[in-house]
């Protein structure tokens, strides 16, 4: 049985979108990008109601084993779930984000990653040439709440002018918009000076979680999802930036043009690349070969070629 919109129905108690997928349906859905039952957002640990709702909406549909697909939110679900139903329902989790933001082993990535890197790194290297012809500095947001290893990922593979991270700030080193202005700013001054007045920043968008709360008060629009993370797509965090950095050359009388560019679904909806083919549809094969041998409360991966449940 295939559970539609995530945890959106079943949390409801409405049983209703559910399908029974056959083989034909599914053996090529690995060639293309997106999901083919679709996502939500909906939170059930929200609510004890909703969670109680999803374990006997589960247990309805005769479903005792759950295999769950997605990034740290859809994680934290699954494992809250499976306390919740006391040994009624085991439950197996597959790492899927392109955001690469759940513990795996070192050098491991979740499905989805290599993809968004890849389709990330062609957009940004025709952005640094298109820097180059117009004279002008791009401001390139990536997705990554958490995380900045997609905006490393494609940072470092392009070889962008610059490259800023959350990871870079913590303790008494707390980001502030002014000190992110300051660090951009500098960076086309500093290339101003060596003759070359255009440049690619990629940035983050897990700056703004990883900003002083001082900070957070300046930005407009300021809406949580679900499960509490800030819509990074309504606080249009690029042009925030921009017009900050434009005033603060002003200062010194420079003049340059900024192109504030998010990147983001084009991203996640891409068609995989043979990597994430092979290795969605073998996470795949362990997650149910796990969990029909009695494995529960595990996140699947794989190590040096070799299955390993982590929990």
């Amino acid at each position: 049985i295939t559970i539609e919109d995530g945890f959106k129905w079943v949390m409801r108690g409405d049983i209703s979108h559910v399908s029974n997928l056959s083989i034909e349906e599914v053996s090529r859905i690995h060639y293309r990008g997106g999901s083919f039952i679709r996502v939500a957002r909906d939170n059930p640990t929200k609510d004890p109601e909703y969670l109680e709702n999803t374990i006997n909406s589960l247990l309805r549909l005769n479903i005792d084993m759950l295999i769950t697909i997605g990034g740290d939110d859809t994680a934290y679900s699954a494992l809250m779930l499976e306390e919740k139903a006391n040994g009624r329902i085991k439950v197996v989790h597959v790492p899927k984000t392109i955001d690469n933001d759940l513990d795996l082993p070192y050098g491991i990535n979740t499905f989805g990653f290599q993809t968004a890197r890849h389709i990330g790194a062609q957009i940004v290297e025709n952005l640094m040439i298109d820097a180059l012809t117009a004279t002008r500095w791009y401001f390139v947001i990536t997705m990554g709440r958490k995380a900045g290893h997609l905006a490393l990922g494609v940072g470092k593979a392009t070889a962008a002018t610059l490259t800023v991270l959350p990871e870079e700030f913590s303790g008494k080193n707390k980001l502030t918009l002014e000190k992110l202005t300051d660090i951009l700013v500098g960076s086309i001054i500093k290339r101003l000076s060596f003759g070359r007045e255009y440049g690619v920043a990629v940035l983050a968008e897990g700056l703004v979680e990883a900003m002083s709360e001082e900070s957070l008060k300046d930005l407009p629009n300021l809406e949580r999802d679900a499960h509490g993370n800030i819509r990074f797509a309504e606080v249009n965090f690029g042009e925030i930036i921009k017009k900050k950095v434009q005033a603060r050359l002003a200062q010194f009388n420079i003049k340059t043009t900024v192109v504030a560019k998010n990147l983001g679904y084009e991203m996640r909806c891409a068609d995989p690349t043979p990597y994430d083919m092979e290795y969605s549809r073998d996470l795949g094969y362990c997650a149910a070969k796990y969990i029909l041998e009695g494995g529960n409360r595990a996140m699947v991966s794989i190590q040096n070629g070799k299955f390993v449940p982590m929990f």
